[in-house]
């Protein structure tokens, strides 16, 4: 039996991911589904790169605007809802084509993971951040560190939110997320195709540093200040990058143009990670972007995508 065409376009963030996908998806007669972990939530536009009306050219996206941004959004419910998404555009006749940054989300999509079954205790998650709050997220990482050092190893000492759920894993199902994980396969039920855009770093960082300018002057400050008013900060969705540099302005403990060149910062690391990941952690068709010759290495790659949609 053949396995349904699946087609995803990665690679970090300011490549150029979006532009390509509307093409492929007008020349392949695709549908688009977003790979990002911030564009499920309402109202975070800017902060996250959200595709616009105009951008879509009528092309039909799925997977943003679907959450509330108190709301937590993990990658087993977002498998969950892509891969309904991925039978519903097949069964349209169409190609599915996902699109987006986020490596953990896409990976889980392409290969057959099982995540824990073990669902989130919400009293349990109250009251590990209550303990948090005042003891520190220091004690639970040490924890952390002797039941799962692996994962210690994954997790930024000060991310309470990726701590928590570790422990809340072991604790609930007496099975390590390191164990899950080696329990994964490199099995698929898809046949895919992964598009990698990458670019020289220095042109690519510049991009980013002119993409934060431009978030600035479209809004970005006051689209983070709405959600800090909602008392939002301790959100998941606040924790994001585009969000979260801004909350020391808003207390008063940096002045803004501080704030912009640490959301610059931030941006970079976070491209220089997924370049990592997606290099490390996936089989990608790499391309190389460059600005002066976008239209031949699109065509470049609308060539290699026919060929592999033909391909029985």
């Amino acid at each position: 039996m053949m396995k349904p065409k699946v087609i995803a376009i990665v690679g970090p963030t300011a490549v150029g991911k979006t532009a390509l996908s509307i093409e492929v998806a007008k020349q392949c007669n695709g549908e688009v589904i977003s790979g990002d972990s911030m564009q499920v939530y309402r109202g975070m536009d800017i902060g996250t790169a959200k595709v616009t009306k105009e951008e879509m050219d009528g092309i039909p996206h799925y997977m943003i605007d679907i959450m509330d941004p108190h709301a937590s959004f993990s990658v087993a419910e977002f498998q969950t809802q892509v891969k309904d998404y991925i039978h519903m555009i097949h069964q349209k006749g169409k190609v599915p084509i996902i699109v987006g940054g986020t490596g953990l989300y896409i990976q889980s999509i392409l290969f057959d993971y099982h995540f824990s079954q073990q669902g989130k205790d919400q009293n349990y998650r109250e009251k590990m951040e209550q303990q948090m709050k005042e003891q520190g997220v220091g004690p639970f990482y040490q924890r952390l560190q002797q039941v799962d050092p692996e994962q210690a190893d994954k997790i930024h000492p000060h991310n309470m939110q990726r701590v928590i759920r570790a422990l809340e894993v072991y604790d609930q199902t007496g099975k390590t997320m390191t164990e899950y994980q080696k329990e994964q396969s490199d099995a698929s039920s898809y046949d895919f195709y992964i598009v990698g855009l990458e670019m020289e770093r220095s042109a690519l960082y510049q991009r980013i540093n002119q993409r934060v300018d431009q978030m600035i002057d479209d809004g970005l400050v006051e689209e983070a200040r709405y959600f800090h008013e909602l008392g939002l900060d301790d959100s998941q969705a606040m924790k994001a990058i585009g969000y979260k540099e801004f909350l020391p302005y808003f207390n008063g403990t940096i002045p803004l143009p501080e704030a912009i060149e640490q959301l610059k910062r931030n941006s970079r690391r976070f491209a220089k990670r997924q370049f990592t990941w997606f290099k490390n952690k996936m089989p990608v068709h790499w391309y190389t972007m460059e600005v002066s010759q976008k239209k031949d290495i699109f065509e470049n790659i609308l060539t290699d995508l026919e060929g592999f949609l033909k391909e029985t």
